[in-house]
């Protein structure tokens, strides 16, 4: 009898965690670039092969457009597939790339402050400042 209550409350877990997932997956949808459909928890881990990444991200590049959305795990990443796209996200548009992705481990170690680990207004100012005074050393 403890056995069956067990399973059902496992049972019933499984399904609450998936369905969170596919509610997460459905409701940022909208907003990003079109891309393989993603698994829960495991993302586009059957789609996206280690060993041969530049051949993988040029199917998906083929049958997706040049600007696509691969899951790692349950984090969206946009993909660039070509230079002139890269070349307008990060010179052109520089400002609105600069942002560097979420990153638990560094929220945890300096609450997200720092040079290494932080994406806010603080990391922007700090890294200004450092080129900035490595220019005036005349670097660069």
């Amino acid at each position: 009898m403890l056995l069956g209550v067990a399973t059902v409350v496992l049972l019933v877990c499984i399904a609450c965690l998936l369905s969170f997932a596919s509610w997460r997956w459905r409701s940022g949808k909208g907003k990003m670039p079109p891309g393989p459909a993603p698994l829960p928890i495991l993302g586009n881990v059957l789609h996206v092969k280690p060993k041969n990444l530049a051949k993988t991200l040029q199917k998906l590049s083929e049958e997706y457009g040049p600007v696509f959305t691969v899951h790692l795990g349950s984090d969206p990443v946009v993909v660039l597939h070509r230079s002139d796209l890269v070349k307008e996200a990060l010179i052109d548009r520089a400002d609105e790339f600069a942002a560097r992705g979420h990153m638990a481990i560094g929220e945890r170690a300096n609450n997200g402050l720092g040079i290494i680990f932080s994406s806010n207004d603080s990391w922007l100012q700090v890294r200004r400042f450092g080129l900035s005074t490595l220019r005036n050393f005349g670097m660069g």
